[in-house]
């Protein structure tokens, strides 16, 4: 409800609502604040109340430095995401204040990185702007409409179907032996498992069942754990490696094995090959020989079977064949 007072010749008119610090404006009539009160209580009713002077105090630099202290580092992908919001802290989208964060800013935002970036790298930065802005209105008392929601999102592109050939992963393996034998341990583990990057770094000695032939992973991307079944050859990968002090089967990081994988296929004069597409290339081998697509589900971790057909990469000269 609102009340009125008049003091240093002014009428201050204060609403009070449950849940909500007073809003509290000064005016020079009566008549302006009455006005003033009734709109806010309207717009408090109907949830679309922009409490502007709170966004005053926000620069988006400020929430993206609080969101990366409180919630990045409870995330599975901090890494990746620590490194977006750092990039996004250098942007001059950072220093705009939250009063004038209008959803025309992060559509102009959005053209800008489309120049520069896929279409599907775009939609995660807005993914993200959109997660530190929802935070901010939780736990910050930020009351602005989220601008995200408001504009229109670039078009997925379809996903990467880069398939190495038997020669080219030969020369592959052959460069990343010179580098270090356990980088080609690890590529050919890949290869076998379909697991993903994050997943190969990760797991311990402790989550083998070598009677079994499995991997347990207790918690992945998606949030599930899941059993991955090995082949005869990842046991034999396994058996070649050798234990260290560290529990985890290959005691690398990310970073690093990112760069000498590049570093191989630079040296081996391959185009066009990322470290992920070894998960869609296992992927693709593996349905050669599971064919119930629900227990190839199970291999890889997909929950959707539409993501599945993306990492699937079929030739229909194959399927030909077969009638």
């Amino acid at each position: 409800m609102a009340s009125f007072r008049f003091r240093s010749n002014k009428w201050q008119a204060i609403v009070t609502r449950k849940g909500h610090k007073p809003f509290v404006k000064s005016f020079t009539s009566k008549l302006d604040a009455e006005k003033w009160a009734r709109s806010v209580e309207i717009e408090l009713d109907r949830g679309t109340y922009l409490n502007i002077p709170n966004a005053h105090h926000y620069l988006f630099s400020d929430l993206i430095s609080i969101y990366l202290e409180k919630v990045t580092p409870t995330l599975r992908g901090r890494s990746e995401d620590s490194y977006r919001l750092k990039r996004l802290l250098r942007h001059p989208i950072a220093s705009v204040n939250m009063s004038r964060f209008t959803p025309q800013l992060i559509s102009n935002y959005r053209d800008e990185r489309l120049k520069e970036i896929k279409s599907n790298t775009v939609i995660r930065e807005l993914s993200c702007i959109s997660s530190i802005i929802n935070y901010s209105k939780r736990e910050l008392g930020l009351n602005i409409e989220n601008p995200v929601t408001l504009i229109k999102k670039p078009p997925t592109t379809e996903g990467r179907n880069r398939i190495l050939t038997n020669e080219e992963i030969y020369r592959l393996l052959i460069e990343l032996n010179k580098i270090n034998p356990i980088y080609r341990s690890l590529t050919e583990f890949a290869l076998e498992t379909a697991m993903r990057r994050g997943e190969l770094m990760s797991f311990e000695w402790a989550n083998v069942d070598f009677e079994k032939c499995l991997i347990f992973l207790p918690q992945t991307k998606n949030g599930y754990s899941r059993y991955v079944p090995l082949s005869t050859k990842a046991i034999e990968i396994l058996k070649s490696l050798q234990r260290t002090k560290d529990n985890r089967v290959f005691p690398l990081k990310v970073g690093t094995v990112s760069l000498m994988f590049l570093e191989a296929v630079r040296r081996s004069k391959l185009e066009n090959v990322h470290f992920h597409d070894l998960r869609h290339m296992a992927i693709t081998r593996i349905s050669r020989k599971i064919t119930n697509v629900f227990e190839l589900a199970i291999i890889s971790g997909h929950r959707s079977l539409k993501m599945l057909q993306r990492y699937t990469h079929i030739n229909p000269e194959d399927i030909a064949s077969k009638l």
